[in-house]
């Protein structure tokens, strides 16, 4: 997994007055946890905008009054008006232990269903994944180059080393639902195949019936 280094530093003192101070000069207050003890930390919010405003998963480096220890963002509050953020909480990542990340899933190939005029349906963009910092990816790549109509990659299907996701095995992630214009369009094919099979008779005109006799030419 990728890893961003933040610089922050301890709080030394925790009370409300305290926090306020801290969010009112543009800080924002966070809280590490996991390790042998809880920290309480602080850092200026544009620090955290690369690790809170993006679609990518970050192991946080975070180096605190100068001891450096790696965490994941586990929990973020956001104000409900002007969206700042408030609070961050940390999860310490411990070697051996597993943890549990949001990863991003990356479609890659065009699939022939659409192509077709089938309808992409993408369920799940993002997967909770489980497993050891150094077994997971950065994100988790699909291939969709065979999905054709009707066709769908579940949970069950997806295979990475180290990795358990935690959903149903049963839940759709990526598939190709059937769209109106492709069926209408396999019936077109259909009908004009069926009208090549033999000519049609001239308007007007009837066919003879079964067994009668073909007129004499004059």
């Amino acid at each position: 997994m990728k890893t961003l280094a933040i610089s922050v530093k301890e709080r030394q003192n925790v009370g409300k007055s305290n926090t306020r101070a801290l969010r009112n000069q543009g800080n924002v207050p966070c809280v590490l946890y996991g390790g042998e003890k809880q920290v309480t930390f602080y850092a200026h919010e544009n620090d955290f905008r690369k690790l809170v405003y993006t679609p990518d998963t970050f192991i946080a480096e975070l180096n605190i009054d100068g001891s450096k220890v790696r965490a994941i963002l586990q929990d973020i509050q956001f104000h409900p008006v002007t969206d700042k953020i408030l609070h961050i909480d940390f999860l310490e990542v411990i070697e051996g232990k597993p943890i549990t990340v949001t990863l991003p899933v990356i479609l890659e190939g065009a699939a022939p269903g659409v192509k077709n005029g089938g309808n992409l349906m993408f369920r799940r963009p993002k997967i909770i994944t489980k497993g050891l910092a150094a077994s997971l990816p950065d994100a988790i790549t699909l291939n969709i180059e065979h999905l054709k109509i009707g066709m769908f990659i579940y949970i069950k299907d997806i295979e990475m080393d180290g990795c358990e996701f935690l959903a149903p095995g049963n839940s759709v992630v990526v598939g190709v639902k059937t769209a109106r214009a492709a069926i209408e369009e396999e019936v077109e094919e259909e009908v004009e195949e069926g009208a090549e099979g033999g000519d049609a008779p001239a308007e007007g005109a009837e066919a003879p019936a079964e067994g009668a006799e073909a007129p004499a030419a004059e």
